[in-house]
């Protein structure tokens, strides 16, 4: 699964797609681009596809990611130090760092209402773009993609949603 608007820079796989960073996240694992350089591009493609939300699927996923690093890389594995991410969580409450995006934007925050129709991946990387220090200029791509823009330019209906959820490419 890739957005759109990280196909420029993660759709070859040289980067990391937000589907890997929120699995990382999950099992709480700090992977650096360098690391992440080190795997195959099959091994890359499997750590974007791996099914990451049972306690055993996490489970499986770390075992993976720590054997990749421990083989593949000459730097120790690195938990992470905060699980500040976590907010994508809460449906039901947006993240203050969303919000302050947005305004630094000059746009509009989502609604209540948008934020608890997004998928946990959309909100994951909303409140990834909104705290990232090199990747905020995506944030309103982010926002335009998943329909929470409405000019000329944006999508707006839900099938926006479903065109941002395709297979990695080959």
């Amino acid at each position: 699964m890739l957005f759109d608007f990280e196909r420029d820079f993660a759709g070859s796989l040289r980067c990391i797609p937000m589907i890997a960073r929120q699995k990382l996240d999950i099992v709480g694992i700090k992977l650096s681009l360098r690391q992440w350089s080190r795997f195959t591009r099959e091994e890359r493609g499997q750590l974007a596809d791996l099914p990451c939300e049972t306690v055993s699927e996490q489970a499986t996923y770390r075992a993976l990611v720590a054997h990749l690093i421990a083989t593949r890389s000459d730097e120790p594995l690195r938990p992470l130090a905060t699980r500040g991410l976590e907010a994508w969580r809460d449906a039901g409450r947006m993240p203050d760092a969303v919000k302050t995006q947005a305004q630094a934007d000059g746009i509009a925050p989502p609604t209540a209402a948008q934020w608890a129709t997004l998928l946990p991946l959309q909100r994951f990387a909303l409140v990834k773009l909104a705290r990232s220090k090199h990747e905020n200029e995506n944030f309103v791509p982010a926002m335009r993609e998943f329909g929470l823009l409405h000019d000329a330019g944006a999508f707006s209906s839900p099938t926006a949603v479903s065109r941002a959820h395709t297979r990695l490419p080959n």
